[in-house]
């Protein structure tokens, strides 16, 4: 039976590349308009494991889904960074000064913007995904219009690539996470990076703290990232990303941080992809 992989998108968008390249061909895919929508699959058992985007290289972090790894229990079972590669693609036999209208996701509009100011006629239209537009082209037979996407939608729904890596800054790459609902347990000897969740109080020096004891048992500090904690005003989450060359330095942080902070979870316990 194949692996069951829930993606933000349809195929040929980024998610179903990333899926690709860490599961192979032979995967059944699940394909969620959105990250709420991937959650449910999981939860329900629809899928068994899933693609996730969590930050991007220009647009930083996507807040909402750590809430949403967060508040679901799903566990971090490892790490795919994608370099991204935006393409322009139209209706076969269309040409870029055909185009009056460019529809795709809003990251990948605002992370191409700078090529349009060369085109104010055209209208940028916020959409659901990125390969989606470029099935609806296919099949609504859309003439003026274009999508962004990656070069495998393009082929996989038979458009023409009218203008190749359109992005604004071209060293522009997506850290995505793969989740699911029960941890992957990983011989402690391959485990070199872990998100984990906590909340200080309000005294001064709390967090800095917290992160001195980080610093102290050897941890490299790669990503903080805060959030509201939504039922209490004014007091706020921090999400954290480690790496460690011993695990033995991250299970003693454990021990100390579960003390000394509130509410403190491990999130995820994997290997670091970019050592």
């Amino acid at each position: 039976m194949s692996l069951r992989i829930a993606i933000q998108g349809i195929k040929g968008s980024n998610h179903h590349q990333v899926a690709k390249d860490c599961f192979g061909d032979d995967i059944e895919l699940v394909e969620c308009l959105s990250f709420d929508v991937l959650v449910d699959k999981l939860l329900s058992n629809e899928a068994d494991q899933g693609v996730m985007a969590i930050e991007n290289s220009i647009a930083g972090s996507i807040i909402p889904n750590y809430a949403l790894v967060n508040h679901n229990n799903l566990h971090i079972i490892g790490e795919y960074y994608l370099n991204i590669h935006h393409h322009l693609m139209v209706l076969k036999g269309q040409r870029i000064e055909d185009i009056e209208e460019v529809s795709s996701h809003p990251m990948a509009l605002l992370q191409c913007k700078e090529y349009f100011r060369q085109f104010p006629h055209i209208k940028l239209v916020e959409d659901m995904d990125t390969a989606e537009t470029a099935k609806r082209i296919q099949e609504q037979n859309l003439k003026q219009v274009a999508a962004i996407a990656p070069k495998v939608a393009a082929e996989l729904y038979g458009l023409d690539i009218v203008a190749s890596d359109i992005q604004t800054i071209k060293n522009n790459a997506t850290r995505f996470i793969i989740v699911k609902t029960k941890n992957k347990v990983l011989p402690e000897a391959e485990i070199s990076k872990a998100s984990v969740r906590f909340i200080t109080d309000h005294k001064r020096g709390s967090l800095a703290a917290v992160l001195n004891v980080m610093s102290d048992c050897r941890l490299n500090l790669t990503k903080i990232q805060s959030l509201p904690v939504i039922e209490t005003p004014w007091k706020y989450a921090f999400f954290v990303d480690v790496t460690f060359a011993e695990y033995a330095d991250f299970s003693k942080a454990k021990s100390l941080l579960d003390i000394m902070a509130e509410d403190f979870k491990v999130l995820g316990e994997y290997k670091n992809v970019r050592q």
